[in-house]
């Protein structure tokens, strides 16, 4: 369920890059590989610090813009903008940010759209919420970021948690959003949800961020990618996820049960893209084939990797998200 804070520890696995992001590290080429071929998480000695790189535009109003049959609220979280092209907006996991999901995909992203990503309270450089967290608050949010920074309409990305609250952008502002991507996500919280969720909120609310972080490594990796990694580097990842874990974890975790779409789902007009996570522990294929069964004319695709795609296979989940936006003009 939880979008883990890996840019951090895994910038791009298969790339040397420089991540934009609240937090930004470039990775040593000197990475080493498993037999299979696939990267391990490098050591400690081989990330650096590197000065912050965020991107800002100036709002700029479009002529013609359509206006959101509901009425706006004034756009309040922190955000990253990137890239130039059509629009592109991202609803990051909860415990996680913006640059901890999407990080190692943000530059191809970029390339070819005008990626607008929002912090939600308690993640990147937006403040804690006093307050439980609303869904129709985020997804609002996440619309009047990508309208502040001039965008008419867009594509929507969510991932995890990220996923109810794009949904419920599209469900409530349609004539806005063109195409849609949900990748590792539900509908609503079924029975394995309502069993891990309360862990993983009760483990944050604790403050023991060692204990938090083996149960998110343990949950969140694919089997063939926890099983690839050495011991001293199971707890390299532990160690890294245990110091990245965002603020407002707790919060995120509340609203996670809450986030019920299911009633959305018939309604959703925009062409929709459905990344099954086949080795998920949080988010079941049952649930991700029940997005696909449900929103009109959803496509599904399935990608072999536990909760984070984003570390055991960042080319192919960008691949399959620019692909599919690239069908629909988006």
């Amino acid at each position: 369920m939880p979008g883990l804070t890996y840019d951090r520890l895994l910038p791009g696995l298969t790339h040397d890059r420089l991540l934009p992001g609240p937090d930004t590290y470039t990775l040593n080429p000197d990475y080493t590989l498993n037999p299979d071929g696939r990267a391990l998480p490098p050591a400690p000695e081989t990330l650096c610090r590197r000065p912050e790189h965020r991107t800002t535009r100036s709002p700029h109003p479009q002529m013609g813009m359509p206006m959101s049959i509901r009425t706006l609220p004034e756009s309040t979280f922190a955000r990253t903008v990137l890239g130039s092209g059509p629009g592109l907006a991202l609803a990051h996991g909860a415990g996680s940010s913006v640059a901890g999901t999407y990080g190692p995909i943000l530059e191809d992203l970029a390339a070819r759209h005008t990626v607008v990503g929002i912090d939600y309270p308690g993640s990147g450089d937006t403040p804690r919420s006093t307050t439980p967290l609303s869904l129709d608050d985020l997804a609002d949010q996440l619309v009047a970021a990508a309208v502040t920074e001039g965008l008419d309409t867009f594509a929507l990305s969510g991932y995890s948690l990220g996923g109810p609250v794009a949904i419920r952008a599209a469900a409530r502002h349609p004539e806005r959003v063109t195409a849609l991507v949900l990748t590792a996500t539900f509908p609503y919280r079924d029975n394995h949800l309502a069993l891990a969720l309360p862990i993983w909120r009760k483990l944050a609310e604790s403050g023991d961020r060692e204990v938090l972080a083996e149960y998110l490594t343990m949950m969140a990796l694919g089997t063939d990618a926890l099983e690839a990694m050495p011991a001293d580097q199971l707890q390299q990842a532990i160690g890294f996820t245990a110091a990245s874990v965002a603020d407002g974890t707790p919060e995120h975790a509340e609203l996670a049960p809450r986030a019920d779409v299911r009633d959305d789902l018939p309604h959703i007009k925009a062409p929709t893209l459905v990344i099954s996570t086949t080795q998920d522990r949080f988010t079941s294929t049952r649930l991700h084939r029940q997005l696909a069964d449900t929103i009109p004319g959803a496509q599904l695709v399935e990608i072999h990797t536990g909760h984070l795609p984003m570390v055991e296979r960042p080319e192919e989940w960008q691949e399959l998200i620019t692909t599919f936006l690239a069908q629909h003009s988006a």
